[in-house]
């Protein structure tokens, strides 16, 4: 029997000491890492979902994998659902929950907090990819509506691909292509609903519940005023009373209601009045559950709308015909001569040689200029070489206020680089047409004049180097979406 020295020995036992004490160094690194669960390739990844709206897009992403959960189901509102014992199972054993917030879904709060930990929960109003809008009757709080805004959902369609890519990447493949499907359909819909709201006039509209903020603000509607936040807070006797007077005077061309929330002043405030009303179906209480339902909700209203405010006329909303008819042409044709903020008189010809990136607005825009101008900056800055690229420009659509040192002082604070234009009024008005680009004034509430705000078209226009056009990105989405979409065209 061979035997080692006395001090090979030690050695010996000192270097299998060391890398054992590696190893379990290792082992306790990367037990301490926290590691999604992946889903074995047989199984389905358990998705539940509290609303139809946001199941109807989950459905049509999870299509060939699994079906996700509803839990307020046919003819029901998250106000008055209650969670049932085999839906408190169904939450016990999912892998992923997603529902709006605690500002919409009650009922969920309690039954979340006792969750186990083993499922990741979504909470969308608290996605920083999505416009969330502020509550109008707590500044605390937020509104939970955000699906009524198509510009919202195109979004969430690639935030909740990624999502399931992350927690089931074996079918990244099928994520994919459901996923490009559905974006097909509701990109159609936002440009639908953004052209069919063109020139809708008709009056004022009072709301009983105030669930239509992000379709007011994506489309231009004219809410006059709104009774109460949700039917869990009574109206007011003063509210009450001064929206039943407006109405006896005519100051309402329409009222609109929800289905499934019970409006326990209606009698009162509809007495002796006569006016339009219409009853909304924001959480798709009367259709079925499934990919087609968000489409179903949103061309329903919309009609709905339409026909309160214009019962007499057609709606052409849902006319796809229609539609392509009001795309910018491929080439922006006609003559214009518009000034730069710098006094530089500027031709479609001298816009030519770079790639146009061009916004609409008007520089007293409290909010969804100022916000659209940030996006476009950020994304540009994410392009690297490919930004010398792209000539960003910002046409006013109110050339009475916006003059060329304005605009001086304006656009550079956005982006050194980006061109400010005005013109005569008529020459905007021209440039808006050949964009199909609307803009109405709103007048100010005090009666000051020159305080008017402009309700206009808020999406991103992209223009070829020859001056075609080749697409538009809506309002709301975010750099990053931004700078990849325009890696896909910019070459």
């Amino acid at each position: 029997m061979n035997r080692l020295p006395v001090m090979d020995l030690f050695s010996f036992c000192k270097k299998l000491a060391r890398r054992l004490l590696g190893l379990s160094a290792l082992l306790a690194i990367l037990l301490a890492l926290p590691m999604a669960p992946l889903q074995a390739a047989d199984g389905g990844l358990k998705v539940v979902v509290s609303i139809k709206p946001i199941h109807s897009i989950l459905s049509g992403l999870m299509k060939g994998v699994e079906t996700p959960v509803l839990l307020v189901g046919a003819g029901e509102t998250p106000y008055a659902h209650e969670i049932t014992p085999e839906q408190a199972r169904q939450l016990a054993q999912a892998d992923l929950v997603i529902w709006a917030g605690p500002e919409l879904e009650k009922f969920l709060v309690q039954p979340l907090e006792q969750l186990a930990g083993n499922a990741q929960v979504v909470t969308l109003l608290d996605s920083e990819a999505l416009k969330i809008l502020p509550s109008r009757w707590d500044e605390e709080k937020r509104d939970p509506y955000f699906w009524l805004d198509s510009r919202n959902m195109l979004i969430l369609i690639d935030e909740l691909t990624r999502l399931l890519i992350e927690r089931d990447p074996v079918r990244t493949h099928l994520y994919r292509r459901n996923r490009d499907a559905i974006f097909k359909k509701v990109a159609e819909l936002d440009r639908r609903l953004e052209y069919g709201y063109r020139g809708l006039k008709g009056g004022v509209i009072l709301k009983y519940y105030d669930t239509l903020q992000y379709f007011e603000q994506a489309y231009a509607l004219k809410v006059g005023g709104v009774l109460s936040p949700s039917p869990d807070v009574p109206v007011s006797a003063e509210r009450l009373l001064k929206e039943h007077t407006r109405l006896k005077e005519g100051g309402y061309a329409c009222v609109l209601t929800e289905a499934g929330m019970k409006m326990p002043e209606w009698s009162i405030l509809m007495q002796d009045v006569t006016v339009n009303t219409a009853e909304l179906d924001s959480f798709g209480t009367r259709f079925q559950p499934g990919e087609e339902l968000y489409l179903q909700v949103m061309e329903y209203n919309t009609r709905q709308i339409k026909g309160c405010v214009q019962p007499d006329k057609a709606s052409p909303i849902l006319d796809a015909k229609a539609v392509q008819a009001d795309e910018p042409s491929p080439y922006v044709g006609g003559r214009f001569m518009l000034v730069d903020h710098n006094g530089r008189l500027v031709t479609p010809e001298e816009m030519l040689g770079k790639y146009q990136l061009i916004y609409f607005g008007y520089t007293y825009c409290p909010d969804v200029c100022p916000t659209s101008l940030q996006v476009m900056a950020a994304a540009l800055k994410q392009l690297g070489p490919l930004r010398k690229k792209i000539q960003p420009y910002f046409i006013t659509v109110d050339p009475e206020r916006d003059t060329q040192e304005v605009l001086a002082g304006y656009v550079t604070y956005f982006d050194k680089e980006m061109i400010g234009l005005t013109g005569s009024r008529a020459m905007i008005d021209r440039l808006l047409k050949e964009f199909n680009v609307t803009a109405e004034k709103v007048p100010d509430e005090g009666g000051d004049p020159n305080k008017y705000l402009i309700d206009h078209t808020a999406s991103l226009y992209l223009m070829a180097p020859d001056g075609r056009f080749i697409t538009k990105f809506a309002h709301g989405i975010t750099p990053k979406q931004l700078a990849d979409k325009l890696r896909e065209y910019v070459r």
